[in-house]
């Protein structure tokens, strides 16, 4: 049965091994890209997007990058100011303040891009590209360069803490399809070809009010199934404020599934650990839950993602 059919929100069941690869060959069967080319939005679509620029208020997606250890970020990103030297800083003329920046793009904190490159499924990447085009010196082929000229479109955001009530969804629990369409119905709106779809769960707002964990080990994500949703819509990016990835994983033997089976089938870019804190006030204030969304990662040849700034635009 079609997603669109299924109304009621609720638990979704545990995926088998053979189920995930059922689902899987299904998904890969819709994708739009071809030959490893992701899925373009359609020049119509962007332009259409352009009309949703009504007050001009600008909002950004991202969060802060974090510079200090926590347990879902043992790597934070490394900030040392280069210059000026003390004695430069103090002296007559002219001095620049300059500073070096290092970071492992997928973690669990940070706000980043995935690009196509990113997930490697039985020795291949989106498209059937072989995994033998990712080498020491970066990735040959689907990297993050494919992104360079920005993703840029309609965006949506699909708050699933305010369908149910509750400031944040637990650890561990999960969206459905049957939430995503209930979302839509109670914010009056609806997801389209070329969207950016973003789903909030409330991670941030819980890492912020309860602290940061190891969300490695248990986080909200989407349940795998409501994949089928996005590639009946033909949305063209998925953005979540957690990993998009439920954990522990519903998928027996794969832990992300959503990645597999949003990266490597259809072709999306992923977009992980947003925050919508600043944007869901503008929303509900302007009433209204699409945007023009402007999604512009780093030139970064080779690379596998990119710390990313999205920038709403009422």
């Amino acid at each position: 049965m079609s997603t669109d059919q299924e109304s009621r929100p609720g638990r979704g069941p545990r995926q088998s091994p053979a189920e995930f690869e059922a689902l899987y060959a299904a998904l890969r069967r819709r994708a739009t890209g071809a030959g490893g080319s992701p899925a373009r939005i359609p020049p119509a679509c962007v332009r259409a997007a352009a009309g949703e620029i009504r007050s001009g208020r600008t909002v950004t997606l991202a969060a802060p990058v974090e510079t200090r250890s926590a347990p879902d970020n043992p790597q934070p990103a490394g900030h040392r100011l280069t210059g000026p030297s003390e004695d430069e800083a103090l002296a007559l003329g002219l001095h620049f303040a300059t500073d070096r920046f290092g970071m492992n793009v997928h973690g669990d904190a940070d706000s980043h891009l995935d690009a196509l490159c990113h997930v490697v499924w039985n020795g291949t990447l989106h498209g059937g590209v072989s995994a033998a085009s990712l080498t020491p010196e970066g990735a040959t082929a689907l990297s993050v360069e494919l992104a360079r000229d920005g993703i840029v479109g309609r965006g949506v955001l699909l708050d699933i803490p305010r369908l149910r009530g509750v400031p944040w969804l637990d650890p561990g629990d999960h969206v459905t399809a049957a939430d995503l369409l209930a979302a839509e119905r109670s914010q009056d709106v609806r997801v389209g070809e070329g969207d950016l779809l973003f789903v909030r769960v409330g991670h941030r707002r819980r890492r912020t009010e309860s602290g940061p964990w190891n969300a490695a080990e248990t986080r909200a994500g989407l349940h795998p199934a409501a994949m089928e949703l996005l590639a009946e819509r033909r949305v063209a990016a998925l953005g979540g404020d957690g990993n998009n990835d439920t954990a522990p994983s519903l998928t027996d033997g794969v832990e992300f599934p959503v990645h597999v089976l949003g990266v490597h089938a259809l072709g999306l870019y992923l977009l992980d650990y947003l925050q919508f804190e600043d944007l869901v006030p503008l929303c509900e204030e302007e009433g209204r839950w699409s945007f023009f969304c402007v999604v512009a990662p780093l030139r970064l040849p080779r690379a596998t993602g990119s710390p990313v700034n999205p920038i709403a635009i009422l």
